[in-house]
């Protein structure tokens, strides 16, 4: 795949994109070979799962922990702006889990990155059961297509309106509230994008988003056209979440200047294209400062095709890419398949990262005759820890 080619952009997001990179502090980066792993809001319930799962990490030889904290509009600490987690049944659950995340990861020697999902906001075929959640405060910043109709709740991501400003202001200042009240090595922006794949937009429909009459006036009163400009209403989408790259990356520089601004991106700018995330420029540009390409192939070969968009990179960001254990594949010969990438990935960037615990331990305590997820998780591990330990030396 192509790197993808310089396109035209408006001069205000030009200047933020400069004036980001100005504020870039030497040294923000994580330093020297990056072993990451992502651990997500699923692997955990109790203080003793986080602090296992800190162990298992730091036993496997990783030195940065990507700790999933927001996913759709709630969240894994107290927070005077958003609700406690759906999982936590929007209560305080008796413990802070992104105090005891890090705590636990510095306690190792471990990095930890707060991960968050930006731009989605709710999932699942019911409303949210709280009634401070976004999905109730504030239905207006939420996508309605050329019909006027809301954006439907299903089985995938609902999102906020990234073209609107008030709605980048609420993001900068979620994530605002992480790096100002913790000290956490770096903020992990997930989904910071589109998230447009079905069912979020039914297969094979028309439906446009986001075409509420404040984001038409906003394009209007900015590029003096109508969405039947297809490919300038593409543009102008594309723009208003990199204005959001770059506002976050602007507030972590003057709030935790130390601090990394990471982000999962993408392997294919055609794809890029679609979700409206410009992964290869915002890294280029310095305000991502470290990129975890999402490259997950079931095979060594298409995993270098996915690193063809990245390489070769400017080395004005870490570039860290991002690997899964493939379903269908016995854990033998995924295990096989995932040492092969990890290696490719070390020779061409230096840097890894694995998707996810989950894959490779179980995520509570369970006694009896070991099942089947857990025999592949214990083959992945005799498969994979002895190599990943010894990249630690």
């Amino acid at each position: 795949m192509p790197p993808t080619q310089a396109r035209s952009m408006p001069a205000q997001v030009i200047l933020l994109i400069a004036a980001a990179a100005m504020l870039l502090a030497t040294g923000c980066q994580s330093g020297g070979p990056i072993r990451a792993i992502w651990v997500t809001r699923f692997d955990y319930r109790t203080e003793d799962d986080i602090t296992r799962i800190m162990k298992n990490c730091s036993d496997a030889g990783f030195n940065v922990v990507v700790f999933q904290v927001r996913g759709n509009g709630t969240v894994f600490y107290p927070s005077k702006i958003e609700p406690w987690a759906e999982q936590f049944d929007y209560k305080d659950p008796g413990y802070d889990p992104l105090q005891v995340a890090l705590r636990e990861a510095h306690a190792r020697n471990m990095l930890l990155h707060a991960w968050m999902n930006i731009i989605p906001a709710w999932r699942g075929t019911e409303p949210p059961a709280c009634a401070e959640h976004l999905y109730h405060t504030h239905p207006d910043w939420f996508w309605y297509d050329q019909h006027g109709n809301r954006q439907a709740l299903s089985t995938f991501y609902v999102s906020v309106n990234p073209c609107l400003p008030e709605v980048r202001e609420y993001l900068v200042s979620v994530i605002e509230e992480v790096v100002a009240n913790y000290a956490v090595d770096g903020v992990h922006m997930d989904y910071i994008r589109f998230p447009s794949e079905p069912p979020a937009i039914p297969e094979g429909s028309d439906i446009d988003y986001p075409y509420d009459a404040k984001t038409l006036a906003l394009f209007k009163e900015e590029t003096g056209m109508t969405p039947e400009n297809e490919e300038a209403w593409k543009q102008w989408r594309l723009a208003q979440v990199t204005k959001l790259v770059a506002d976050i990356h602007a507030m972590m520089r003057r709030t935790r200047p130390k601090a990394v601004l990471a982000a999962s991106l993408g392997t294919d700018p055609v794809q890029d294209m679609r979700f409206f995330r410009d992964s290869r420029r915002w890294a280029d540009t310095g305000i991502v400062d470290e990129a975890y390409p999402m490259n997950y192939e079931r095979n060594l070969e298409d995993f270098n095709q996915g690193l063809a968009m990245w390489l070769p990179h400017t080395g004005k960001y870490a570039l860290v890419p991002g690997l899964w254990f493939q379903p269908g594949l016995s854990p033998e010969e995924g295990s096989a398949v995932v040492r092969q990438q990890i290696e490719s990935a070390i020779e061409k960037t230096g840097n890894v990262c694995v998707f996810a615990y989950a894959s490779l331990f179980d995520t509570s305590e369970v006694a009896g005759e070991e099942n089947e997820e857990q025999r592949d998780r214990r083959i992945r591990r005799e498969v994979l820890l002895p190599y990943l330990r010894s990249l630690a030396k």
